[in-house]
């Protein structure tokens, strides 16, 4: 019988859970599934690391929102934020559920049109649209949503050359109790400029105001500023029925709802202190009862949530590519995803779990990716049982900004799929390769030819 290699004794500190008021959490369940697809099955067809969303949960939590606020207030539309996801697949699974396009940019401007989606159907928002933009907004008659008065100005001098009327509305932004202050973006309350746009866009004949918006921030943890929010728009509602005849089409309220993800520097899990859904929706819906218009008059509520309705629907699986030790004596968990494809893991714990039936014992651990840079760290501190190189993990609620905000940094974007509700795993975005990157590069005629020695 050989001799086997001896190994110095090494004793690690097992852990079964972190604890907190509520216990000891079973944080390491593996997750082998999705939507009944193994994701051992996904990552041998599209590779590792890979994308992966639920159609069926971007479903769910689709018409679970629109229920939730339907019976609160009977006239609710929702437009699908382009900024958090914009795949065509993604966008297209909101439009089939009913949502309208909410766009920030040109650029999703017209992948909405694209899509499909008419301009009447389009909400124009964000700071920086272009003559060329508002000229189409205006010919397609999208909602134009004033950012500031150099904007307003614009549109006035294009309904003018185009001679035609524009629907427009006003970006109010307020105090509402959170600070930092969004107001950078829309008209301010307090002081009195939401009121004078208001009033120019009343006295110009080719302005068709039909709305008022407000966006008080992003993963609002608590109701109350959505209470406020919606209060002020409402007296601004009122004063323009009151003074100028002017019935709105609808006030939109703007998204920022919270998904189950937990922030950095959270002791408890983001589901233990977080208001429910129906909670916002109670603190959104209840001051539009205090409009003074007949009820049916009142305005459509118009929700523009992105993070809340697709986080818990993303997963980015990856696969173990080494194991060691930190000099602290703690263990290190390299995988092949890295922050160029987690951006959002710079301000949120996001929940990992081993691909595969895993042992019992874990281990305090850092998971990092394979990117050559000391900030590619996933997790800087997380529960893991021993994983074997080649072993997957999965890291869940993903869903949000992941893909509009990756980066091609060292590595190449992955693929992104789609288990749809047949259950079955499809192609909604290739990788890259170097064919595609270097497509747009242009290398001058001298730097052709080069000799090394």
């Amino acid at each position: 019988m050989d001799k086997k290699i001896y190994e110095r004794p090494l004793i690690i500190k097992q852990q079964s859970g972190l604890m907190n008021k509520f216990g000891s959490s079973t944080i390491n369940a593996p997750v082998t599934e999705i939507d009944r697809v193994p994701v051992k099955d996904i990552v041998e067809k599209f590779g590792s690391p890979v994308f992966a969303f639920s159609e069926r949960k971007i479903r769910n939590n689709q018409r679970e929102m629109f229920r939730i606020f339907k019976t609160r207030y009977p006239k609710v539309q929702f437009a699908w934020s382009y900024k958090t996801n914009y795949m065509n697949a993604i966008c297209s699974i909101f439009h089939q559920e009913g949502s309208w396009a909410e766009v920030v940019s040109e650029f999703e401007y017209e992948k909405a049109r694209q899509l499909g989606v008419e301009g009447e159907h389009i909400i124009f928002n964000g700071p920086a649209k272009t003559a060329a933009g508002l000229e189409r907004a205006i010919k397609e008659r999208a909602k134009i949503h004033i950012d500031h008065f150099d904007e307003l100005y614009l549109l006035i001098e294009l309904t003018e050359k185009l001679n035609l009327t524009a629907d427009v509305a006003i970006r109010v932004n307020m105090d509402v109790g959170i600070y930092p202050k969004w107001d950078r973006f829309g008209f301010n309350y307090e002081n009195g400029e939401a009121d004078q746009a208001l009033k120019r866009i009343v006295l110009n004949d080719k302005l068709n105001l039909i709305g008022l918006h407000t966006h008080i921030g992003t993963y609002i943890m608590s109701t109350e500023p959505y209470k406020i929010a919606a209060t002020k728009l409402v007296v601004l509602a009122n004063k323009l029925k009151e003074n100028h005849n002017i019935t709105l089409d609808y006030i939109d309220m703007g998204g920022g709802l919270p998904s189950k993800n937990t922030l950095k520097g959270q002791y408890l899990e983001a589901e233990q202190i977080l208001p429910s859904y129906e909670q916002y929706a109670e603190a959104i819906t209840s001051p539009f009862f205090n409009l003074t218009m007949p009820p049916n008059e009142f305005p459509t509520l118009i929700i523009e949530s992105g993070r809340a309705l697709i986080d818990d629907a993303g997963f980015l699986i990856s696969s173990v590519i080494a194991n060691k030790r930190l000099s602290d004596g703690r263990r290190a968990v390299i995988i092949d995803a890295g922050v160029n494809l987690m951006f959002t893991s710079f301000w949120f714990k996001h929940r990992v779990a081993p691909g595969q039936n895993a042992g019992s014992f874990t281990e305090n651990s850092s998971l990092y990716g394979p990117l050559c840079m000391n900030i590619d760290c996933i997790r800087e501190e997380i529960v893991l049982p021993a994983l074997k190189k080649g072993e997957l993990v999965v890291i869940m609620n993903v869903g949000s900004y992941s893909v509009t905000q990756w980066m091609q940094f060292i590595s190449m974007r992955p693929n992104i799929v789609l288990v749809t509700e047949e259950e079955e795993a499809v192609l909604i975005r290739a990788n890259e390769n170097l064919e595609y990157l270097t497509s747009l590069e242009v290398v001058p005629e001298k730097l052709k030819t080069f000799t090394l020695h």
